[in-house]
């Protein structure tokens, strides 16, 4: 196996935007490939141009770019374009950073601070994931400020004006449908001296939400995302914690208020949507994630409701993820796919682990069984659990017998794995896979088409530039 850690390469930040530019594919796309895949992500990661200026820390810091592949009878463009924000702009035009990120801070004073995390800004690095409020596509950050674009052209509309008075200063990039209604559904973490975890509604269309219920929290945990049934909310309360006033008080980047207590443990905290109230909070060892997979309430035993996500044994891999360490090779923590199987009636959690592959930016077929029993799902992995590299495959697990299939190349990193259903498609698996992969070898980065149910190669598109790393995306049918 290579030790050459070119994975590095996907942390340079790319000045090039390019529009309807049509790429080069070998193989052969599927007839019924229509439509566009819209990918988000950190791409500029100095201020300035080139790599002379202050850089950003943490690889979550950097300013967000949007990138749009096109199909369509047979063909493949690409599209890229920076998110335009106050943000974006002084970094990119003036050479400076002054807006606060993730794990980079310019504030220097104490009122500084106080209106950087309290107050309303209308400046946001909507840099991990895209979604859809009815024909409306946005940008979406950990900020309550989703960024409105065109997808077509990917320019910048403007951040979203909500029709409510629902305030909240943090919340999460993975909203999630309902399955019954459609409706969006989110959450936020309200930061007080009475701190409060904010479960909300957003039909569809419209940009009105609606409160479902609340949690009273002294000591906010940090959760990226979360998990829905036909009934219930979850919430992954890791024990990586905040004292709310030390965001104010302590000088130190967001992210670096937040303390591991291993002893606290993970709990989960259960919304009954329909009653708007808590159903029960559940408590087990300590672990964390950034992302859940799926939930659902047990069919055969409906006092029981099952969790997957990737779960890791602790927090470090936040720690790991700063700009110096991915920039000098340094590998990266695993997570495994993990169930977590919550009495709500007995209270007593039990864990399983699903696959003796690592998971992690997991992804389902999500219109057919988000909030239902499903069987598979597919996400970015490392060969042989090594934690001496960074995400070098990609896999597919069985999470009903724990099978899995794999693909990977050498020197090659590959990005979230987004699952498109065939038409008409009868087998959950059947579709296919899109997925960004950089070829470290080669310093290049093309677009990857598998089948979605033997992980077999079907195309590749060349992309004109290598695609930074990056985080989420969806498919639209939309071209």
């Amino acid at each position: 196996m290579s030790t050459s850690k070119g994975f590095t390469a996907g942390f340079r930040t790319l000045d090039t935007e390019v529009a309807d530019r049509e790429l080069p594919v070998k193989g052969e796309l599927p007839g019924w490939l229509q439509g566009s895949l819209l990918r988000n992500g950190p791409a500029r990661f100095e201020a300035g141009s080139g790599t002379g200026g202050r850089a950003f820390r943490h690889w979550f810091d950097g300013q967000a770019m949007l990138h749009r592949f096109s199909f369509g009878d047979g063909h493949v463009s690409y599209t890229n374009r920076y998110v335009d924000t106050p943000s974006s702009r002084t970094a990119r035009e003036a050479g400076r950073i002054e807006y606060p990120e993730f794990a980079t801070d310019p504030c220097r004073s104490l009122f500084g601070r106080f209106f950087s995390v309290f107050a309303r800004r209308d400046v946001v690095n909507t840099n991990v994931n895209v979604t859809r409020f009815g024909d409306r596509f946005v940008a979406m950050t950990e900020t309550p400020l989703p960024v409105e674009f065109d997808p077509e052209t990917l320019a910048t509309a403007g951040v979203v004006d909500y029709e409510d008075a629902l305030k909240g200063h943090l919340t999460t990039a993975h909203p999630h449908q309902d399955p019954a209604t459609g409706d969006l559904v989110n959450f936020m973490t309200h930061f007080s001296r009475r701190s409060e975890y904010r479960v909300y509604r957003q039909p569809s269309p419209g940009t009105r939400r609606e409160l479902i219920a609340r949690h009273p929290v002294a000591r906010p945990g940090y959760m990226h995302s979360f998990a829905i049934t036909g009934r219930y909310v979850v919430l992954a309360e890791f024990p990586l914690t905040v004292n709310p006033m030390s965001l104010l008080l302590s000088g130190r980047p967001f992210i670096e208020n937040y303390r591991w207590e291993p002893a606290q443990g993970t709990r989960f905290i259960v919304f009954d949507r329909r009653e708007g109230t808590v159903r029960g909070v559940y408590e087990t060892a300590a672990c964390f994630a950034f992302h859940h997979i799926n939930a659902w309430e047990d069919e055969e035993d409906r006092g029981h409701l099952i969790l997957d996500l990737c779960a890791y044994d602790d927090a470090s891999a936040i720690d790991a993820l700063y700009l110096d360490r991915l920039r000098a090779g340094r590998g990266v923590p695993v997570s495994y796919p993990t169930r977590y199987r919550i009495g709500l009636r007995s209270g007593r959690v039990g864990t399983e682990r699903l696959a003796d592959e690592t998971m992690d930016l997991p992804r389902i077929d999500y219109a057919r069984c988000n909030g239902r029993p499903y069987r598979y799902a597919y996400g970015v992995s490392a060969r042989d659990g090594r934690d001496d590299d960074f995400i070098n495959q990609l896999v597919k697990v069985d999470v009903m017998t724990g099978g899995t299939r794999t693909w990977c190349e050498e020197d090659c990193y590959p990005g979230e794995p987004v699952f498109v259903p065939a038409p008409d498609a009868t087998a959950e698996d059947e579709g296919v896979l899109l997925s960004v992969v950089l070829d470290a070898a080669a310093q290049s980065s093309s677009l990857l088409v598998l089948d979605a149910g033997t992980l077999d190669v079907l195309a590749r598109a060349q992309a004109p530039h290598i695609v930074p790393l990056g985080f989420h995306g969806l498919f639209t049918g939309r071209p």
